[in-house]
Order: C-alpha cells, then sequence, then structure tokens
C-alpha cells in the first residue's frame, strides 16, 4: 500500500489558531502540514482543509491557510460528519493522509471512518499533535491497530513523488533540504 498522487487526498485537520498554544508540538504541526501542502499543489494531490467549530477555536494561522483550498467548517469530530467533506470524496480516491489535531480526537475519528468507507488511510506522525502525549501516543497505536498507515511527512513526499525521474522531483527535494536546514538552525 502506497501513496500515489493521482488516487491521494490530503486532509488538513483542524489546525487552529486557539487551539495551537495548548499543543506542545504545535509549530512542528504546523511546519509539516505547510510541507505537505506544499508538495501537494506541486503534484497535483488533491487537498481539504477543515476547521472545528472555528468561532471557537479561530482560524487556520494564515501562512499556513493561503497555501490550501478554503475551510469546510465542521462541528462533528470526524471530517466525515461533514456534508461537503463526504461529498469530496470522489471514486477515485483511494487513499487520504491526514494530518492536523487533535491525534486522539479529530484525526482518529476521521481515520477510522475513511477506514470504514474502504480507503488507505495514512497518518504523517510528525503532523499530528495532542495536548496530551499519552492522548497522542494511544491514538496512534489504536490508529495502527485499526489498519492505518503511520508515516512521515518526508516518505509521503517521496511517495507521492514516485520517482527521482519526475519532472517535480527537484522541487520537492528542496521542501525536504528546506526542512532539514530548519531543524538544525
Amino acid at each position: 500500500m502506497r501513496l500515489h498522487a493521482h488516487s491521494s487526498l490530503l486532509c488538513v485537520v483542524d489546525i487552529q489558531g486557539r487551539l495551537l498554544p495548548a499543543i506542545p508540538t504545535g509549530p512542528q504541526v504546523v511546519a509539516m502540514a505547510g510541507r505537505l501542502a506544499d508538495a501537494a499543489a506541486l503534484l497535483g494531490v488533491r487537498t481539504l482543509l477543515t476547521e472545528q467549530y472555528p468561532q471557537g477555536l479561530g482560524p487556520t494561522p494564515p501562512d499556513l491557510a493561503a497555501k490550501l483550498p478554503p475551510a469546510l467548517t465542521k462541528m462533528a469530530f470526524s471530517c466525515c460528519g461533514s456534508e461537503a467533506f463526504t461529498a469530496a470524496l470522489s471514486d477515485d480516491i483511494e487513499s487520504a493522509l491526514l494530518c492536523g489535531l487533535e491525534t486522539h480526537v479529530c484525526i482518529q475519528q476521521t481515520a477510522l471512518d475513511l477506514l470504514a468507507r474502504g480507503l488507505t488511510v495514512f497518518i504523517a506522525v510528525d503532523a499530528v499533535g495532542s495536548r496530551h502525549a499519552l492522548d497522542h501516543e494511544i491514538a496512534l497505536r489504536r490508529l495502527e491497530a485499526s489498519g492505518a498507515i503511520l508515516t512521515t511527512t518526508e516518505a509521503a513526499l517521496f511517495e507521492w513523488c514516485g520517482s527521482a525521474e519526475h519532472p517535480q522531483f527537484q522541487a520537492v527535494r528542496k521542501l525536504v533540504l528546506a526542512n532539514r536546514a530548519s531543524d538544525r538552525a
């Protein structure tokens, strides 16, 4: 089971301003979601952005939102509770790559619902987070046991690319190298 750009959906879930300060890995989640969004744009991967009750949790940070389509507003924790979200799940989408907040709530419930719909679900573990480490860890364990595939943003980028011969390979490679440089700074 691999990610393919033509049959994937990137789901950026509820990375919102008022929730981020409570997430210890919040800055990393934003950075990695941005990296995924940049690569998705380069490679033609369809992308959805959701916001959970934005009146209370605020909007997506502007720098990240600028890289994504307009947010779908939802009240259900699972993105599948949004009619607009489920309407976007066309028959040619075989897999979904999830990133965002919180691992044990919206990410987990969305992943479980997408698995039940027959999609292959990938979780970018360096692009999801929770307020508490235990909730995050147990959610990842439960998701993996339920059939979700744990991956990293870098692995996903290169899977979408597929080959060093891909016309966008050098641009994707620059996204990877730029992130490594910021990690050392």
